[in-house]
């Protein structure tokens, strides 16, 4: 295949990328779901927040073996089982709202969901890594903008689709639409030819070369690869609190001035779905700006600024004022998840990143058990100032960190 030809498709995968993400995204609108489901069955919010919690952290167990697996048989399979296994996944979430049975919602939606999910998230970025080395943080960017952007979609769809088919069969309608769509970009992915690159790319000597890649035995030993665990951990942990109780937050400051509990419910998912735009908005740009100021930097800024926000958030009565933090908070916990593989693939190299950045997103996982566990447990400012504690700690481990040794044989 001639270079023209293979810059096309590269572009075409990339598209592929974002399209199965906008269905994985579709996770993060969750907290749309809870109340429903809450007022159906009788289920507590703890019980209920434990299906996000599940999946999260099936999410991030998958995605370390699902990068394994993508290194080893390639991305279009993974992608594939990814699409079918979450599409089931919400499958299930209807037959959990028919028969009552928390369980079947536990083990359809949280395991087999979160496999899925865990799956189909890793491809696009170990595949986009080696596809584009010249434009890695635009382009991981791109893929994880997918992500974040696709509870905007159903925060503002589900709560209209609740009240008119009920919540099993907005859970049914939705399962059958990922099947088609995620499984139709899935079967797009293919790694590059071996020793290709792009037309008049040139290697940076800032970031280690394919040839000279760290495998994952050789990441583990180094404390960045550590470091670099427990940066996205706590940026997740906070993000993902704050997540788990944006809907629910947001109806709060709303009913100083709406009485109608249908009425909240819906601008409570208007909340979340202009935030979850910002979600989005925020992997392209940060990661689109650590192209041009550095990665460790972008993690600085981010940092501090969630840090002093959080603080912030206790003395919000305005929803405008309210939805206007989420919306940047989100930007940045975004913003954490695209720049994040373009800082793993400069340490340690495109080789073996879909293993080596795929066991990092095991910090994923465990953040979506610690972030929501905090804010359903400890609740309200309390919470907000734990939060806070998490990313000051984030900024101390990112200013401290220093590339890795090069790999040697």
């Amino acid at each position: 295949m001639s270079n023209e030809k293979l810059e096309s498709k590269r572009w075409f995968i990339a598209l592929a990328g974002i399209v199965l993400q906008l269905i994985l995204g579709t996770v993060y609108a969750w907290s749309v779901f809870k109340k429903p489901l809450m007022a159906n069955h009788g289920w507590s919010e703890t019980a209920t927040q434990g299906t996000f919690m599940i999946i999260i952290a099936v999410l991030g167990l998958a995605a370390a073996f699902g990068g394994t697996l993508v290194d080893k048989k390639g991305p279009k399979l993974v992608a594939v089982i990814g699409a079918v296994c979450y599409a089931i996944g919400t499958l299930c979430a209807g037959l959990a709202d028919l028969t009552g049975n928390i369980w079947v919602l536990y083990l359809g939606y949280g395991v087999i969901g979160g496999l899925g999910n865990g799956f189909g998230y890793v491809v696009p970025i170990a595949c986009l890594i080696r596809w584009f080395p010249d434009k890695r943080g635009l382009v991981t960017g791109l893929a994880v903008m997918g992500f974040g952007a696709g509870a905007f979609f159903i925060g503002k769809i589900v709560p209209g689709m609740i009240v008119s088919m009920g919540v099993a069969n907005t859970f049914f309608v939705l399962g059958v639409v990922y099947l088609v769509v995620s499984t139709a970009a899935a079967l797009q992915f293919r790694d590059p030819p071996k020793g290709w690159t792009p037309e008049g790319f040139v290697q940076s000597t800032k970031t280690v070369s394919h040839a000279d890649s760290f495998n994952f035995e050789q990441a583990r030993r180094t404390p960045q690869w550590y470091m670099i665990w427990f940066m996205l951990f706590l940026n997740v942990s906070a993000g993902l609190g704050l997540l788990s109780q944006l809907s629910p937050m947001g109806q709060k400051i709303l009913s100083l001035s709406i009485a109608d509990p249908e009425q909240l419910a819906i601008k409570g998912g208007l909340i979340l779905a202009i935030a979850s735009i910002f979600n989005g908005l925020g992997r392209l740009f940060w990661a689109s700006v650590s192209d041009k100021i550095g990665r460790k930097n972008v993690f600085l800024v981010m940092f501090a600024s969630q840090a002093l926000l959080y603080c912030y958030i206790p003395q919000i009565t305005s929803a405008t004022v309210f939805t206007i933090a989420a919306c940047y908070l989100l930007a940045c916990y975004g913003g954490g998840f695209a720049v994040m593989p373009s800082f793993a693939a400069d340490s340690f190299g495109p080789g073996y990143i879909g293993k080596v950045y795929g066991i990092i997103l095991t910090a994923w996982g465990a953040a979506g058990v610690a972030g929501p566990l905090v804010f359903a447990q400890v609740k309200g400012a309390p919470a907000l100032y734990v939060a806070a504690a998490l990313l000051v700690l984030g900024f101390i481990i990112t200013w401290s960190y220093k590339p890795p040794v090069k790999a040697t044989a």
